[in-house]
């Protein structure tokens, strides 16, 4: 047995509480349409094509248009990030001397989609949340500006942790003063969003083009997802030749009758009775810890909140969050998505069912209880935060966001160098640093270098990071000129 299977076959036998992605969680029914091996078939007579669909696969993209009310629908193999490559390499041709807006809190893939398009960006700031520290709304108004330099608009929505921005007045707001500029939608982690449970999606609220990680949230295999469009401000012939570049020429029939099991079965699980639970797990530790909720509604640019995600923040409590997840998954035998200083977050899926939500309950009841409060008030308005922690509630307040000096492409074409950190000052970055988590841009490549920026890079020993090669080493690449 090689050592990566016999990995996989160890961790499957611990019999963790999934509260991360794949959405499926592993569950046997929600993937008993899926044969494997014998599904694990190649372009044959009767199969269709995916760079050319006429047959089978057309039919199955019809279907998901359909229900997602698109005029028209791709399954994507390489992830949500090949939806968002496609979206900016289909707006190449039509956006000569144009920038895209981007909202900061985008996906790395949305660099690495301006590398690939040459498109000039035009950063605008998210909204941080004071309890959470996170970057979690977004200031519709400012992002509203009206600038005949801009060719299109470009939105993360949902964020990572559950939070909506207001597409609604944005995308109104466009019809009425920008009309034939599009809007592009990286719905990641909405590929639910149907039904009166869940926040609006995207295509509903007239968004051009909108991509869906499906595997994040339904039953659908890792790297599955799918690219939605509607009207005529993208040129679709463009966004095909787009996908068919970008895609890979073996296309797995795994992965794309996955998504049309996903689509197919999306409601057939139990959204009320998780919903239920979440709403019990929310009112029992009130006051004990900080969760985004409903509440949160108004507050920070967050038009709506998506309860799948929980999002929590144990700062009052006397204990480190590593240590929490560590408790949590050795003796609760849960796993979270991910967790930062101060937040952990807990994703669900279709494929987990209401009983996983009770333990993470009593999980969470059992370590308040255990751990105290540092504050006899329970939670307040402030997390309370180490000296060194990362911070992008400080950031925002120096307006942070770097000075474009190259475009993403620009930078990745040139010469570049390495140097010390403490010598990059005011130097071009040659590469695209992030903070993980979120994985959201300290820096982009062609940016300036800030002291702001500066000042967190000193400190690489001290975080997790994306992107950088050179940290061990406090070096960072720099554009030679």
């Amino acid at each position: 047995m090689g050592s990566l299977r016999r990995k996989l076959a160890s961790y499957s036998e611990q019999g963790m509480h999934s509260f991360h992605t794949p959405g499926h969680k592993g569950r046997s029914d929600i993937l008993s349409p899926l044969i494997f091996p014998d599904h694990d078939l190649t372009e044959l007579p009767g199969l269709d094509m995916l760079h050319n669909p006429q047959g089978v696969i057309a039919e199955a993209q019809r279907k998901a248009a359909g229900i997602y009310g698109a005029g028209e629908t791709f399954f994507l193999v390489n992830g949500a990030t090949a939806g968002n490559h496609a979206m900016f390499m289909t707006l190449m041709n039509g956006q000569k001397g144009k920038k895209i807006r981007i909202e900061r809190k985008a996906h790395r893939s949305v660099i690495g989609a301006l590398i690939l398009s040459g498109l000039e960006p035009e950063y605008i700031a998210s909204v941080i949340h004071p309890d959470f520290g996170l970057p979690l709304g977004l200031d519709r108004e400012e992002y509203c500006n009206i600038s005949e330099q801009v060719g299109a608009f470009h939105l993360t929505n949902p964020s990572y942790y559950g939070t909506a921005i207001d597409l609604d007045f944005i995308i109104q707001w466009r019809d009425k003063i920008m009309p034939a500029v599009p809007v592009l939608v990286d719905q990641a982690h909405g590929s639910h969003f149907k039904g009166d449970l869940f926040p609006k999606g995207a295509v509903d609220q007239g968004a051009d083009i909108v991509v869906h990680s499906t595997h994040k949230t339904l039953a659908a295999l890792t790297q599955a997802a799918m690219l939605h469009v509607q009207g005529n401000r993208i040129d679709k012939i463009a966004l095909q030749k787009s996908l068919e570049l970008l895609q890979t020429s073996s296309p797995s029939y795994l992965l794309m009758e996955s998504l049309d099991n996903a689509v197919s079965h999306w409601n057939e699980y139990c959204w009320d009775d998780l919903y239920e639970e979440v709403m019990l797990l929310q009112k029992k530790l009130a006051g004990s810890l900080r969760i985004l909720t409903k509440k949160d509604i108004g507050d920070f640019g967050v038009k709506d909140v998506d309860w799948t995600k929980i999002l929590v923040n144990i700062s009052t409590l006397e204990i480190s969050s590593s240590d929490f997840v560590e408790i949590l998954r050795s003796s609760f035998q849960i796993e979270p998505e991910l967790w930062d200083e101060n937040n952990i977050l807990f994703l669900l899926g279709i494929g987990n069912k209401p009983e996983d939500v009770r333990i993470l309950s009593e999980a969470l009841e059992s370590l308040v209880k255990r751990f105290g409060c540092l504050s006899s008030q329970g939670y307040g308005k402030a997390v309370i935060r180490k000296e060194h922690e990362f911070s992008w509630k400080e950031l925002s307040k120096t307006k942070f966001l770097p000075s474009v000096r190259l475009t993403p492409r620009e930078a990745w074409l040139a010469a570049k160098k390495a140097i010390k950190v403490k010598d990059c000052l005011g130097r071009i970055a040659g590469e695209t640093i992030s903070i993980y988590p979120p994985g959201i841009p300290l820096i982009a490549a062609g940016e300036e270098i800030t002291p702001c920026v500066l000042h967190y890079l000193e400190q690489a020993g001290r975080y997790r990071w994306q992107g950088w090669q050179g940290f061990r080493q406090s070096e960072i690449l720099i554009v030679d000129i």
